[in-house]
């Protein structure tokens, strides 16, 4: 072996063992199970029009990374970027535009709202600069109490909402079916001792937040020229079901276009290895190593 193969192939172990050793906070993935990287996910966030960002709650590296997109993207749209949250009820939006526009105080907003136990930590930083940029910051959540009802009585408990309350949900009656993945999959792991009637009612009332926030996203963000980015939970936008699946009904009898990217956060031991059924959830998947330290 002459010299310069020698050091060359002395270099390539090298990187290659420094690299083993590492250890990386994250690691991306493309729905193809190959290897991507930030660069690669905001690349195609920045020409989608809805983004939906599937987060692990209580995973510091989800928040960050929603943050740092969150900058990346107000660098290349402005005022032409909208955010919206799962985190936020809609029957809170009043008092977060206030707080955004500057009428009212931080302790006064955070006083007030229905707010999430890491709100501070891991939401009011993407409030915060929504406040700060002057972007539109939507609460796109069904208000609790109403999926609660759902829970309890099924759909037909809506019925007893006011005619000024219903402008808080999703368009009644709902599309639902339960042979959707996503509800299927709560029905069949409920746990013993439930009653028969609240299995069916758990994945309806996560289908009424969902109808509910595709309902926001589309009443609040889907003009020409305008991204949303949502940051909900992965289950609610993972397969492309959830909330994808309800913004897509609303936009099936429009002419309009939309272009939507899907990410999704998961946690596991190794994140050197992605398995296909994984790869399938999401166009972008930020692994995660399942020993991260937690926001709470």
């Amino acid at each position: 072996m002459s010299l310069l193969k020698y050091l060359f192939f002395l270099c390539t172990l090298v990187g290659f063992i420094s690299m083993k050793s590492d250890k990386p906070a994250y690691l991306v993935y493309n729905s193809k199970g190959q290897k991507a990287d930030y660069s690669d996910i905001l690349k195609a966030a920045k020409t989608s029009d809805v983004i939906f960002f599937g987060e692990l709650h209580d995973n510091p590296i989800c928040h960050w990374l929603q943050l740092e997109l969150t900058r990346d993207l107000f660098a290349e749209k402005g005022n032409k970027l909208v955010l919206g949250a799962e985190m936020l009820e809609a029957d809170n939006q009043l008092l977060l535009k206030e707080y955004l526009s500057g009428m009212i105080r931080k302790k006064d907003f955070e006083a007030e709202a229905k707010l999430w136990p890491n709100y501070k930590t891991d939401y009011a930083p993407l409030v915060d600069f929504a406040r700060e940029k002057e972007i539109k910051f939507v609460a796109t959540n069904i208000p609790r109490r109403f999926a609660a009802l759902v829970n309890r009585q099924g759909f037909e408990g809506l019925d007893s909402i006011n005619a000024l309350e219903r402008g808080l949900i999703a368009a009644l009656p709902i599309k639902y079916y339960d042979t959707l993945e996503c509800y299927q999959s709560m029905i069949k792991n409920i746990g013993p001792g439930m009653p028969a009637h609240m299995g069916p009612n758990i994945a309806k009332a996560q289908a009424i937040k969902d109808a509910t926030m595709a309902q926001n996203i589309v009443k609040n963000g889907i003009y020409e020229g305008m991204t949303f980015l949502h940051f909900n939970g992965s289950y609610h936008s993972d397969h492309y079901q959830g909330i994808v699946w309800y913004l897509q009904q609303a936009i099936r009898k429009t002419s309009f276009e939309l272009k939507i990217l899907t990410i999704s956060c998961l946690e596991q031991e190794n994140i050197d290895t992605l398995s296909k059924n994984d790869a399938k959830k999401a166009d972008f998947l930020i692994m995660i190593p399942s020993t991260m330290t937690k926001t709470y």
